[in-house]
C-alpha cells in the first residue's frame, strides 16, 4: 500500500514509476501489466522513420516512386497529386515501407522497442480540408504495425512528430515545409491536444495498441535560442495542458495508476527549457534526448568521436531515453578517408563507435536508433542512418549486449 499512498499524495517517485517490469511485479499490490514497460531494464530500439511522415532525404527512392519527386514534404506532395491519387500513393508506401518481416528482423536483432513518428493528420477530423493536404487512411496501417510488434513482445512509443502549423520551420519531419513555426498559438495547441486525447483513447481501448506504453507529446520543438517566446509557451502552456488532457482521458476510462501511459517530453538538454517546470505531477513522466554527434561541434576525427561518446553524459530530467541517434558523421568529412564506408576497417570502427554510444545511453533509460530503414542516400548505401543496413554490413552486432565486450572505450 505504500506506493499507492504516495500516489494519492502526489509524491510517487520516478524511480518506482520507471522500474523494470521484473522488479515492479514484486511490489506489494502492484497491478502492473507487461504492456506498459519493456521486459528488460533498458530501452533498446529503433525508430520507424519515414513510415507515416516521409522525410525525402532518407527515402528518396520511395518518394520518387510515389510521384513526389521535387516536393519538400507530405503536404506539398499531396497538394500536387490531389487527394485521391495522393491517398493511393501513400497507402502503397505504408503497405511496403515497414512490413511484418521488418518487425521480425527488429526483434531478432535483440531489440525490445520501436518508436513510431506520426503527424496530427492521422486524426482526420482535425485537418482543415480547405487549406491542408495530407494523406488519409493511416490509422489502419498504424494499428497493423502495432499489432505485429505486440505479437513479438516489442514495447511501443508513439511519437507526436508533426504538429499543426509545424513546430519548426522548413523541415520535412513536421509533414509540412513551413516558412515559420506556426504551432505555438492557442488554436493550434487545441488541435494538438485533440490529437493526443484521441491517441490516448485509442491506445487504451484498441487491442492493436496493447503494447504502447508511452506517448510523446512533441518531437523536437523550437530551441530557446531560436525563439525564447515560443519555447516559453511550450513549457508554460502546451506541456502541462497536454499532460492534463491525456490524464483526463485516462480518468474518464477509469485507467488505474499503474496502467497509465508514460507521457514523454523533450529533455532539458534539448534546449527548449525544463519540461517538468509546470507539470502537475511526474507520475509516469519520461523525457526524450536526441544526440547526433555529427552536429554537436565535436572535432570530426575517429579519435575525437570515440572520446566524446565514451565520456558522454546525457543525464538531466529523469528518466531519459536517447530517442534519436545515429552513426552519421559531420557532412564535411562523411566521405573523407577516415570515415568513408569503403575502407577495409570501416565496419569494425563504426561498430566500436556504436558500442561507445550504446554504453553512454544505457547509463540512462536506454536508446532508440534513427532509423530502422533508409533508401540509398545521395546515391550511396548510406548505412550510417539505417540500423537494418548497418547490421547487414557488420557495423552493428546481432546482440546489443556485445556493446560491452568490444572494448570501445579501452584506453580512450
Amino acid at each position: 500500500m505504500f506506493l499507492q499512498n504516495l500516489l494519492v499524495l502526489g509524491l510517487a517517485t520516478l524511480s518506482t514509476a520507471w522500474m523494470p517490469i521484473d522488479k515492479m511485479m514484486s511490489q506489494e499490490n502492484s497491478t502492473i501489466s507487461a504492456r506498459w514497460l519493456p521486459s528488460s531494464s533498458k530501452i533498446r530500439g529503433v525508430n520507424l522513420g519515414s513510415l507515416f511522415i516521409i522525410e525525402p532525404w532518407m527515402a528518396n527512392d520511395a518518394w520518387t516512386s510515389m510521384g513526389c519527386s521535387g516536393q519538400q514534404s507530405e503536404f506539398d506532395c499531396m497538394k500536387a497529386l490531389g487527394q485521391t491519387a495522393g491517398n493511393a500513393a501513400f497507402q502503397s508506401h505504408w503497405n511496403s515501407w515497414i512490413t511484418q518481416d521488418d518487425i521480425r528482423q527488429i526483434a531478432a536483432l535483440g531489440l525490445n522497442t520501436i518508436r513510431i513518428p506520426v503527424g496530427y493528420w492521422m486524426r482526420e477530423d482535425i485537418v482543415y480540408r480547405d487549406s491542408e493536404w495530407f494523406p488519409e487512411g493511416g490509422l489502419t496501417y498504424l494499428q497493423r504495425v502495432c499489432n505485429w510488434a505486440a505479437d513479438l513482445g516489442l514495447y511501443i512509443i508513439i511519437d507526436f512528430h508533426g504538429a499543426p502549423g509545424a513546430q519548426v520551420a522548413k523541415n520535412s519531419f513536421t509533414g509540412q515545409y513551413a516558412d515559420t513555426p506556426g504551432f505555438y498559438v492557442d488554436y493550434q495547441y487545441e488541435r494538438g491536444y485533440k490529437f493526443l486525447e484521441w491517441m490516448a483513447e485509442k491506445i487504451h481501448t484498441d487491442n492493436n495498441f496493447r503494447n504502447v506504453g508511452m506517448l510523446e507529446v512533441m518531437n523536437e520543438p523550437v530551441h530557446t535560442w531560436d525563439s525564447a517566446t515560443m519555447a516559453a509557451s511550450l513549457i508554460a502552456n502546451f506541456y502541462p495542458t497536454a499532460w492534463n488532457r491525456i490524464r483526463a482521458v485516462e480518468n474518464r476510462l477509469n485507467i488505474g495508476a499503474y496502467d497509465r501511459l508514460h507521457v514523454q517530453m523533450m529533455n532539458e538538454k534539448w534546449g527548449s527549457g525544463n519540461p517538468k517546470q509546470n507539470l502537475p505531477d511526474e507520475w509516469f513522466a519520461a523525457y526524450d534526448d536526441h544526440r547526433y554527434i555529427k552536429w554537436s561541434g565535436v572535432n570530426p576525427t575517429r579519435a575525437d568521436y570515440l572520446k566524446a561518446s565514451c565520456s558522454d553524459d546525457r543525464s538531466g530530467n529523469y528518466p531519459v531515453i536517447v530517442g534519436e541517434w545515429s552513426l552519421s558523421v559531420a557532412d564535411s568529412v562523411e566521405w573523407a578517408d577516415e570515415f568513408t564506408l569503403t575502407r577495409s576497417d570501416a565496419a569494425a570502427w563504426y561498430k566500436k563507435w556504436w558500442a561507445a554510444q550504446v554504453i553512454a545511453y544505457e547509463k540512462q533509460a536506454g536508446w532508440i536508433f534513427w532509423t530502422w530503414k533508409a533508401n540509398w542516400i545521395a546515391g550511396r548505401n548510406e548505412w550510417r542512418w539505417s540500423y537494418q543496413a548497418a547490421a547487414a554490413a557488420g557495423a552493428i552486432p546481432t546482440n546489443p549486449d556485445d556493446a560491452y565486450s568490444l572494448g570501445a572505450c579501452d584506453g580512450v
